[in-house]
Protein backbone atom coordinates (compact mmCIF):
# COMPACT_ATOMS: atom_id res chain seq x y z
CA UNK A 1 0.00 0.00 0.00
CA UNK A 2 2.84 2.28 0.63
CA UNK A 3 4.31 2.08 -2.90
CA UNK A 4 1.19 2.59 -4.34
CA UNK A 5 1.14 5.93 -2.54
CA UNK A 6 4.22 6.39 -3.90
CA UNK A 7 3.85 5.93 -7.06
CA UNK A 8 0.84 7.43 -7.54
CA UNK A 9 2.19 10.29 -6.01
CA UNK A 10 5.04 10.19 -8.21
CA UNK A 11 2.79 9.71 -11.52
CA UNK A 12 0.91 13.02 -10.19
CA UNK A 13 3.76 15.08 -9.81
CA UNK A 14 4.57 14.25 -13.47
CA UNK A 15 0.99 15.19 -14.35
CA UNK A 16 1.59 17.94 -13.09
CA UNK A 17 4.80 18.63 -14.15
CA UNK A 18 3.69 18.19 -18.10
CA UNK A 19 0.50 20.31 -17.39
CA UNK A 20 2.51 23.32 -16.38
CA UNK A 21 4.77 22.94 -19.27
CA UNK A 22 1.99 22.73 -21.76
CA UNK A 23 -0.27 24.98 -20.54
CA UNK A 24 -1.19 28.00 -23.05
CA UNK A 25 -4.04 29.61 -21.29
CA UNK A 26 -6.08 28.46 -18.55
CA UNK A 27 -9.02 27.19 -19.17
CA UNK A 28 -9.16 26.44 -22.52
CA UNK A 29 -12.13 23.92 -22.15
CA UNK A 30 -15.05 23.08 -19.75
CA UNK A 31 -14.18 23.04 -16.03
CA UNK A 32 -16.26 20.30 -14.24
CA UNK A 33 -17.13 21.69 -10.19
CA UNK A 34 -18.20 18.65 -8.13
CA UNK A 35 -21.05 19.23 -5.74
CA UNK A 36 -21.00 17.02 -3.40
CA UNK A 37 -25.03 16.72 -2.58
CA UNK A 38 -28.13 16.80 -4.40
CA UNK A 39 -29.48 19.81 -6.41
CA UNK A 40 -31.18 22.36 -4.40
CA UNK A 41 -29.05 22.69 -1.26
CA UNK A 42 -26.42 25.23 -0.21
CA UNK A 43 -23.23 23.79 -1.87
CA UNK A 44 -25.13 23.70 -4.72
CA UNK A 45 -26.67 27.03 -5.07
CA UNK A 46 -23.26 28.74 -4.65
CA UNK A 47 -21.43 26.54 -6.43
CA UNK A 48 -23.92 27.47 -9.74
CA UNK A 49 -23.94 30.76 -8.54
CA UNK A 50 -20.37 30.72 -8.77
CA UNK A 51 -20.02 29.10 -12.03
CA UNK A 52 -21.98 31.05 -13.83
CA UNK A 53 -19.54 34.53 -13.43
CA UNK A 54 -16.77 32.56 -13.83
CA UNK A 55 -17.65 31.06 -16.85
CA UNK A 56 -18.87 34.46 -18.58
CA UNK A 57 -15.49 35.40 -17.22
CA UNK A 58 -13.27 32.43 -18.51
CA UNK A 59 -15.43 32.31 -21.81
CA UNK A 60 -15.84 28.22 -20.95
CA UNK A 61 -18.76 26.15 -19.33
CA UNK A 62 -18.47 25.56 -15.69
CA UNK A 63 -20.78 22.24 -15.43
CA UNK A 64 -21.79 21.52 -12.13
CA UNK A 65 -21.41 17.91 -11.36
CA UNK A 66 -24.07 16.60 -8.14
CA UNK A 67 -22.46 13.68 -6.87
CA UNK A 68 -24.12 13.13 -3.49
CA UNK A 69 -23.35 10.30 -0.67
CA UNK A 70 -21.49 8.94 2.59
CA UNK A 71 -21.21 12.49 3.20
CA UNK A 72 -18.98 14.02 0.71
CA UNK A 73 -16.88 10.73 0.37
CA UNK A 74 -18.01 10.21 -3.25
CA UNK A 75 -17.27 13.04 -4.79
CA UNK A 76 -14.38 13.97 -2.29
CA UNK A 77 -12.65 10.25 -4.13
CA UNK A 78 -13.69 11.19 -7.62
CA UNK A 79 -12.11 14.43 -7.47
CA UNK A 80 -8.44 12.87 -5.65
CA UNK A 81 -8.57 10.87 -8.28
CA UNK A 82 -8.44 13.76 -11.25
CA UNK A 83 -5.94 14.77 -13.21
CA UNK A 84 -4.46 17.84 -11.19
CA UNK A 85 -5.05 19.71 -13.94
CA UNK A 86 -7.70 22.71 -12.85
CA UNK A 87 -10.41 21.15 -14.98
CA UNK A 88 -11.93 18.97 -12.32
CA UNK A 89 -12.79 20.90 -8.69
CA UNK A 90 -14.71 20.49 -6.06
CA UNK A 91 -16.72 22.40 -3.28
CA UNK A 92 -16.85 21.18 -0.33
CA UNK A 93 -18.58 21.71 2.76
CA UNK A 94 -16.85 22.24 6.66
CA UNK A 95 -18.01 18.45 6.59
CA UNK A 96 -15.11 17.56 4.99
CA UNK A 97 -12.91 18.49 8.03
CA UNK A 98 -14.27 15.89 10.16
CA UNK A 99 -15.21 12.95 7.72
CA UNK A 100 -12.04 10.92 9.19
CA UNK A 101 -13.25 10.90 12.56
CA UNK A 102 -16.86 9.50 11.46
CA UNK A 103 -15.63 7.28 8.66
CA UNK A 104 -12.82 4.13 9.75
CA UNK A 105 -11.44 3.94 6.48
CA UNK A 106 -12.07 6.70 3.84
CA UNK A 107 -10.60 6.08 0.39
CA UNK A 108 -8.08 9.14 0.38
CA UNK A 109 -6.00 11.36 2.74
CA UNK A 110 -7.91 14.58 3.81
CA UNK A 111 -4.85 16.31 3.72
CA UNK A 112 -2.43 15.02 1.18
CA UNK A 113 -4.77 14.22 -1.22
CA UNK A 114 -6.11 17.47 -2.06
CA UNK A 115 -5.27 21.42 -3.02
CA UNK A 116 -6.84 23.74 -0.99
CA UNK A 117 -7.96 26.39 -3.14
CA UNK A 118 -10.07 29.12 -1.74
CA UNK A 119 -12.56 29.42 1.19
CA UNK A 120 -15.72 30.86 -0.67
CA UNK A 121 -18.29 31.50 2.09
CA UNK A 122 -20.20 30.88 5.27
CA UNK A 123 -23.48 30.79 7.20
CA UNK A 124 -24.99 30.16 10.58
CA UNK A 125 -27.03 27.02 10.25
CA UNK A 126 -30.56 27.41 11.58
CA UNK A 127 -33.52 25.89 13.44
CA UNK A 128 -36.51 25.26 11.79
CA UNK A 129 -40.00 24.23 12.16
CA UNK A 130 -43.15 24.47 10.25
CA UNK A 131 -44.79 26.97 10.20
CA UNK A 132 -47.89 25.24 11.50
CA UNK A 133 -45.93 23.87 14.19
CA UNK A 134 -47.12 24.13 17.73
CA UNK A 135 -43.32 25.06 18.78
CA UNK A 136 -43.20 29.03 18.74
CA UNK A 137 -39.81 29.43 20.57
CA UNK A 138 -36.92 27.20 21.08
CA UNK A 139 -38.32 27.01 25.17
CA UNK A 140 -40.99 25.76 23.87
CA UNK A 141 -39.25 22.45 21.47
CA UNK A 142 -36.81 21.87 24.58
CA UNK A 143 -39.67 21.75 27.18
CA UNK A 144 -41.22 19.06 24.97
CA UNK A 145 -37.66 17.33 25.19
CA UNK A 146 -37.01 17.43 27.85
CA UNK A 147 -40.77 16.27 29.22
CA UNK A 148 -40.80 13.37 26.68
CA UNK A 149 -37.04 12.27 26.28
CA UNK A 150 -36.58 10.51 22.76
CA UNK A 151 -39.74 11.83 21.17
CA UNK A 152 -38.28 14.60 19.27
CA UNK A 153 -36.32 13.90 15.90
CA UNK A 154 -34.54 16.53 14.02
CA UNK A 155 -33.42 16.07 10.19
CA UNK A 156 -29.51 16.85 9.18
CA UNK A 157 -27.73 16.51 5.71
CA UNK A 158 -26.00 13.91 6.71
CA UNK A 159 -23.58 12.23 9.52
CA UNK A 160 -20.63 14.76 10.59
CA UNK A 161 -22.40 17.28 8.44
CA UNK A 162 -22.32 21.07 10.35
CA UNK A 163 -25.79 20.49 10.79
CA UNK A 164 -25.47 17.26 12.85
CA UNK A 165 -22.57 19.07 14.61
CA UNK A 166 -25.10 21.38 15.49
CA UNK A 167 -27.79 18.91 17.12
CA UNK A 168 -25.28 17.40 18.80
CA UNK A 169 -24.12 20.67 20.33
CA UNK A 170 -27.98 20.80 21.51
CA UNK A 171 -28.09 17.63 23.01
CA UNK A 172 -25.12 18.65 25.00
CA UNK A 173 -25.60 22.19 25.81
CA UNK A 174 -29.17 21.87 26.67
CA UNK A 175 -29.01 18.22 28.39
CA UNK A 176 -31.95 16.82 26.10
CA UNK A 177 -32.10 13.60 23.95
CA UNK A 178 -33.37 14.16 20.23
CA UNK A 179 -33.00 11.91 17.89
CA UNK A 180 -30.52 12.98 14.45
CA UNK A 181 -32.32 11.41 11.06
CA UNK A 182 -29.53 11.87 8.63
CA UNK A 183 -30.42 13.08 4.78
CA UNK A 184 -28.12 13.21 1.84
CA UNK A 185 -27.83 16.51 2.16
CA UNK A 186 -30.09 19.57 3.20
CA UNK A 187 -33.00 19.91 0.27
CA UNK A 188 -34.33 16.19 1.36
CA UNK A 189 -34.37 17.01 5.10
CA UNK A 190 -36.05 20.20 4.22
CA UNK A 191 -38.86 18.59 2.03
CA UNK A 192 -39.39 15.96 4.64
CA UNK A 193 -39.45 18.97 7.56
CA UNK A 194 -42.17 20.47 4.21
CA UNK A 195 -44.06 17.10 4.51
CA UNK A 196 -44.41 16.75 8.01
CA UNK A 197 -42.56 13.53 7.91
CA UNK A 198 -40.37 15.34 11.09
CA UNK A 199 -41.16 18.05 13.50
CA UNK A 200 -37.80 19.79 13.19
CA UNK A 201 -34.64 20.32 10.89
CA UNK A 202 -31.37 21.93 11.24
CA UNK A 203 -30.77 23.74 7.69
CA UNK A 204 -28.17 26.56 6.30
CA UNK A 205 -28.88 30.03 5.19
CA UNK A 206 -29.00 29.06 1.59
CA UNK A 207 -31.55 26.22 2.31
CA UNK A 208 -33.80 28.23 4.60
CA UNK A 209 -34.31 31.63 3.39
CA UNK A 210 -36.75 31.02 0.46
CA UNK A 211 -38.90 28.73 2.77
CA UNK A 212 -38.77 31.04 5.54
CA UNK A 213 -39.40 33.63 3.28
CA UNK A 214 -42.65 31.83 1.73
CA UNK A 215 -44.13 31.24 5.26
CA UNK A 216 -43.27 27.72 5.18
CA UNK A 217 -41.30 27.37 7.97
CA UNK A 218 -40.76 29.31 11.01
CA UNK A 219 -37.01 29.82 12.04
CA UNK A 220 -36.37 29.36 16.27
CA UNK A 221 -33.08 30.44 16.34
CA UNK A 222 -29.46 30.82 14.35
CA UNK A 223 -26.53 28.33 15.75
CA UNK A 224 -23.93 31.42 15.48
CA UNK A 225 -22.88 33.48 18.21
CA UNK A 226 -24.24 37.00 16.82
CA UNK A 227 -27.41 36.90 14.80
CA UNK A 228 -27.42 36.57 11.24
CA UNK A 229 -27.43 39.57 9.07
CA UNK A 230 -30.26 38.29 7.04
CA UNK A 231 -32.47 37.31 9.71
CA UNK A 232 -32.08 40.12 12.25
CA UNK A 233 -35.49 39.28 14.22
CA UNK A 234 -33.97 35.62 14.77
CA UNK A 235 -32.56 35.02 18.16
CA UNK A 236 -29.31 32.89 18.37
CA UNK A 237 -29.08 29.86 20.07
CA UNK A 238 -27.88 31.40 23.26
CA UNK A 239 -30.09 34.24 23.69
CA UNK A 240 -32.90 31.46 23.05
CA UNK A 241 -31.83 29.87 26.32
CA UNK A 242 -28.58 27.95 25.14
CA UNK A 243 -25.85 30.04 27.13
CA UNK A 244 -22.25 29.19 25.20
CA UNK A 245 -24.11 28.19 21.84
CA UNK A 246 -21.77 29.08 18.42
CA UNK A 247 -21.53 27.33 15.43
CA UNK A 248 -22.17 27.44 11.62
CA UNK A 249 -20.81 26.07 8.24
CA UNK A 250 -18.09 27.10 5.35
CA UNK A 251 -17.22 26.08 1.98
CA UNK A 252 -14.61 26.14 -0.16
CA UNK A 253 -12.71 24.77 -3.16
CA UNK A 254 -10.44 22.27 -3.67
CA UNK A 255 -8.37 20.40 -6.67
CA UNK A 256 -6.77 17.30 -6.16
CA UNK A 257 -2.99 17.32 -5.15
CA UNK A 258 -0.23 18.17 -7.39
CA UNK A 259 -1.65 21.09 -8.88
CA UNK A 260 0.80 23.36 -10.59
CA UNK A 261 1.04 26.43 -8.45
CA UNK A 262 0.42 28.83 -11.53
CA UNK A 263 -3.10 27.69 -11.94
CA UNK A 264 -3.70 27.37 -8.27
CA UNK A 265 -3.26 31.13 -7.61
CA UNK A 266 -5.20 31.95 -11.12
CA UNK A 267 -8.45 29.77 -9.48
CA UNK A 268 -8.25 31.59 -5.59
CA UNK A 269 -7.52 34.39 -7.72
CA UNK A 270 -10.41 34.18 -9.99
CA UNK A 271 -12.87 32.69 -7.33
CA UNK A 272 -12.10 35.62 -4.89
CA UNK A 273 -12.61 38.34 -8.06
CA UNK A 274 -16.06 36.11 -8.60
CA UNK A 275 -16.85 36.64 -5.35
CA UNK A 276 -16.01 40.50 -5.09
CA UNK A 277 -19.41 41.21 -8.05
CA UNK A 278 -22.18 42.97 -6.73
CA UNK A 279 -24.57 40.73 -8.25
CA UNK A 280 -22.68 37.43 -6.81
CA UNK A 281 -22.58 39.23 -3.56
CA UNK A 282 -26.18 39.92 -3.57
CA UNK A 283 -26.91 36.62 -4.59
CA UNK A 284 -25.24 35.12 -2.01
CA UNK A 285 -26.40 37.67 0.70
CA UNK A 286 -30.18 37.27 -0.31
CA UNK A 287 -29.44 33.53 -0.07
CA UNK A 288 -27.96 33.74 3.73
CA UNK A 289 -24.34 33.35 2.78
CA UNK A 290 -21.25 35.72 3.72
CA UNK A 291 -18.79 35.67 1.11
CA UNK A 292 -15.61 35.18 2.05
CA UNK A 293 -12.54 34.56 -0.04
CA UNK A 294 -8.86 33.94 1.01
CA UNK A 295 -5.68 32.50 -0.34
CA UNK A 296 -4.68 29.06 -0.67
CA UNK A 297 -2.94 28.95 2.39
CA UNK A 298 -5.31 30.83 4.72
CA UNK A 299 -8.24 27.88 3.91
CA UNK A 300 -5.74 25.12 4.35
CA UNK A 301 -5.74 26.26 8.17
CA UNK A 302 -9.43 26.40 7.94
CA UNK A 303 -9.51 22.79 7.45
CA UNK A 304 -6.86 21.66 9.57
CA UNK A 305 -8.26 23.51 12.57
CA UNK A 306 -11.55 22.52 12.05
CA UNK A 307 -10.64 18.81 12.40
CA UNK A 308 -8.45 19.43 15.63
CA UNK A 309 -11.74 21.31 16.57
CA UNK A 310 -14.30 18.44 16.18
CA UNK A 311 -12.02 15.79 16.23
CA UNK A 312 -12.42 15.04 19.87
CA UNK A 313 -16.46 16.50 20.03
CA UNK A 314 -17.22 13.83 17.99
CA UNK A 315 -15.15 10.83 18.93
CA UNK A 316 -16.73 11.60 22.27
CA UNK A 317 -20.15 11.49 21.20
CA UNK A 318 -19.27 8.74 19.36
CA UNK A 319 -20.88 9.63 15.92
CA UNK A 320 -20.19 7.23 13.67
CA UNK A 321 -21.15 7.32 9.73
CA UNK A 322 -23.82 4.81 8.62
Amino acid sequence: MKWVRVLAAAAGMLAAANVASAQTGFPSKAVHLFVPYPAGGAVDILARTLGDELSKNWGQPVIIENRPGAGGLVASQALATSPPDGYTLIVVASGHATNPFLYPKIPYDTFKDFTAICLLASSPNILLVRADSPFKTLADLLAQARAKPGSLSYGMAGNGTSTHLAGELLKNLARVDIVAIPYKGGAPAMNDLLGGQIPMSFNNGPESIGQIGAGKVRALAVTTAKRAPFLPDVPTMAEAGVPGYDTGVWWGLLGPAGMPANIVAQLSSDFLAALKVPAVKERLNTLGASPIGSSPKEFDAVIHADYEKWGPIIKAAGMKAE
